[in-house]
C-alpha cells in the first residue's frame, strides 16, 4: 500500500465508520481469524464492524471470540443486503478476487463505497481502492497485525483479537512448519501470547476436537492414498458416497492432503473431494521446495493460491479428474525431481 493510500485510509478510520468484513467462501482458520480479529480491533476504536461470511464455516472455528456476530450470507441474504447498503468500507480478507465469494459477489455489484483488500495470495485483482497484498507473508492474520500497526491501532489488540490472529497464523502455517513462517512471524506470535493468546488452548480447540466420524473418514482417505514414485507424487480421493458414509461435515477434511506430503520422497500431494451438490471436484494441492502448485492449479484446474499450497476445481467427474491429473504429470517430471 502506497504511503498516500495509507494516510488516506488512516484519515478515514479516524472517524467512526460502518464497516463490513468479508472472508472467502468456505472460510478457513486464517480467513475467520483475520476477519474476527480485525472486527474486534475496529470495534474497540469506535467503529461499527460486522463479519459477513459467504457461507458457513467449520464447527472447530466457532469457538473464536466474536463468532456469534458473524452473518452468513447463504442463511440471511436480506440482512446481508441491508448491511452492504449501510457500509462505508468493505474489507475483503484472505482472498484477492471477488470470484472467491460465490453468490455474494452479485450482492456487491451495486456497492459504491471503497474496498480494502488485505491478502497474501499471488496475482491480486484490482477491484480495491486500498490494496495491501504480500505473498511473502505467512498468513492474512499476520498481515492484519501489521495493518493495525500501520493504522496506529496496535493498542486495540486485546486478548480476544490476539486469540483470533494467533489461530489464523497457526493454521495457515501448519503450526509454524511451512516455509512462509519467518522470524518475524515468531515475533508476532510472541507478542500475541503476551497480549493474552493461550497457545495451548487454541491448539486444543482447533486440533483436539475430532469426532469419531472424522477419524473414520481420515482412515478411509489414507486407505485411498496412491503414490506415484516416478513423479514423487501422492494423491487421495474421496467420493461423495464415502463422505456420506462418514457423516461428513464442513471442515472434516482439513489437513488430510498433508498426509501425502509427509511421505518420504514425496514432493507433490493432492486431494480430490467430490461435491455432488455443487457438481464439482474440489482439489487441494501441496508441495515442497520450488514446485509451484499455484501455477499448476491456475494452469489446469481453475484455481490458485501460494507456491506450496493452492486450491482448484474440476467439473469433470472424479474418475476423469484424476485421469486428467495423472496425464499432466509427465510434463512436470523434471520439476518434480527431489
Amino acid at each position: 500500500m502506497k504511503k498516500e493510500e495509507l494516510n488516506h485510509l488512516k484519515d478515514t478510520l479516524s472517524s467512526p465508520q460502518h464497516i463490513l468484513i468479508i472472508p472467502h467462501k468456505n472460510p478457513d482458520g486464517d480467513a475467520m481469524g483475520s476477519c474476527l480479529g480485525l472486527m474486534r480491533a475496529l470495534e474497540k476504536r469506535g467503529h461499527e464492524a460486522f463479519v459477513l461470511a459467504p457461507n458457513d464455516y467449520p464447527e472447530f472455528l466457532k469457538w473464536l471470540p466474536g463468532t456469534e456476530k458473524v452473518m452468513v450470507y447463504e442463511q440471511d441474504r436480506n440482512r446481508a443486503a441491508e448491511e452492504i447498503k449501510k457500509a462505508s468500507l468493505v474489507f475483503t480478507l484472505d482472498f484477492n478476487s471477488l470470484g472467491r465469494i460465490g453468490d455474494l459477489s452479485q450482492e456487491l455489484e451495486n456497492y459504491e463505497g471503497d474496498y480494502v483488500m488485505i491478502d497474501h495470495h499471488q496475482q491480486p485483482d484490482d477491484y480495491a481502492r486500498f490494496t495491501y497484498s504480500d505473498p511473502n507473508m505467512s498468513s492474512t492474520c499476520e498481515m492484519v497485525y501489521d495493518f493495525l500497526e500501520k493504522m496506529e491501532l496496535s493498542s486495540e489488540i486485546d486478548e480476544q483479537t490476539a486469540t483470533c490472529l494467533y489461530t489464523g497464523i497457526m493454521t495457515d502455517t501448519g503450526s509454524f512448519r511451512f516455509p512462509s513462517t519467518t522470524s518475524r512471524t515468531h515475533r508476532v506470535i510472541a507478542d500475541l501470547i503476551d497480549r493474552g493468546a493461550r497457545n495451548d488452548q487454541i491448539h486444543g480447540a482447533v486440533f483436539d476436537s475430532n469426532s469419531l466420524d472424522k477419524l473414520h473418514l481420515l482412515g478411509c482417505a489414507l486407505k485411498n492414498l496412491v503414490t506415484l514414485e516416478e513423479y514423487h507424487t501422492a494423491y487421495i480421493s474421496l467420493s461423495q458416497e464415502e463422505l456420506d458414509q462418514h457423516n461428513f461435515k464442513k471442515g472434516d477434511t482439513e489437513g488430510f492432503v498433508n498426509y501425502g506430503l509427509s511421505l518420504t520422497g514425496i514432493k507433490f500431494a493432492v486431494i480430490f473431494i467430490e461435491n455432488k451438490q455443487e457438481g464439482i471436484i474440489k482439489i487441494s494441492f501441496r508441495s515442497k521446495g520450488d514446485f509451484s502448485v499455484n501455477d499448476f492449479a491456475r494452469s489446469h484446474f481453475n484455481g490458485g493460491g501460494h507456491i506450496n499450497a493452492a486450491g482448484g476445481r474440476s467439473e469433470l467427474n472424479l474418475e476423469k479428474t484424476i485421469e486428467k491429473f495423472r496425464d499432466l504429470l509427465p510434463r512436470y517430471k523434471n520439476e518434480l525431481q527431489p
